[in-house]
């Protein structure tokens, strides 16, 4: 376990030093999160009463996406671990005492926590002083404080579970492009990145729901705004941990796959 939190540290620091990209990431992310709000609000003056969230909801949850980008975000992975094998130095890494699984795992959670660090206090701290309705709202208690931060959690290590499955899959292709654009565009879409999931037809709702996807940023942002409470809470809790489970049994198992079947093309 040392070795991996070796990995999770270096990584951690290294991911601190990009302060410049953090503040320009920031300017970039309060300026899409007006922007959505802005079309929303169009929106919501012409019937509040046809949506299925209140617009204080929605703002808070779009505060909150901006916030934490580092941490959901498909297209924000490690173009590092996509060149070690697309160039073929994941030779040099097997080699090593490690497993690739846990390498990759480590550091792309650290990767994602730093970045999320440097960027989530200046939005969230403005995102509460801002005029209603466009404020980000305070918890309603201190036990949906800690089903938020304990469902944040939870649903970065979906999202890093995926992540690396999909860095494990490119082992078996020549190029990477065409595994990252499409799990992008499918994460993007399934995951309430581009508008929350209660925002989508009933019959797609239910589908969704059940998908590793939907145990991402879905459900932290839907409880800390409070449209998601009750049994609907507890079971997106339980979808959580279940697939959480299920992504990394299955992606270890890909990882020693992959290890054993893996060609290096050059030299």
């Amino acid at each position: 376990m040392k070795k991996y939190l070796s990995f999770f540290r270096m990584r951690f620091l290294m991911g601190l030093q990009y302060r410049a990209a953090a503040a320009a990431g920031v300017l970039t992310q309060f300026t899409w999160g007006f922007m959505e709000l802005l079309v929303f609000r169009a929106f919501y003056k012409a019937d509040a009463s046809a949506f299925p969230m209140s617009f204080e909801a929605v703002a808070s949850y779009i505060w909150l996406q901006q916030a934490f980008l580092a941490l959901f975000m498909a297209w924000m992975v490690e173009a590092e671990i996509f060149s070690s094998i697309v160039d073929g130095n994941i030779a040099y890494e097997m080699c090593r005492p490690i497993h690739i699984y846990s390498m990759w795992f480590a550091r792309s959670v650290a990767n994602r926590v730093s970045k999320a660090l440097l960027r989530c206090a200046p939005i969230l701290v403005v995102a509460l002083f801002l005029p209603k309705p466009y404020q980000l709202m305070l918890p309603q208690d201190p036990m949906t404080l800690f089903l938020f931060l304990l469902t944040m959690i939870l649903g970065t290590l979906v999202t890093v579970a995926i992540g690396v499955i999909i860095y494990t899959s490119c082992c078996f292709t020549i190029s990477a492009q065409g595994i990252r654009i499409f799990y992008a565009s499918a994460c993007e879409l399934l995951s309430g990145q581009i508008v929350p999931l209660p925002f989508m037809p009933e019959v797609v709702q239910r589908v969704l729901k059940v998908l590793p996807f939907a145990a991402m940023q879905n459900v932290p942002f839907r409880i800390y705004s409070g449209d998601l409470s009750g049994r609907a809470m507890a079971e997106a809790i339980f979808l959580q941990i279940f697939w959480l489970i299920v992504l990394v049994g299955a992606g270890w198992r890909f990882a020693k796959f992959a290890e054993k079947k893996l060609v290096v093309q050059g030299g």
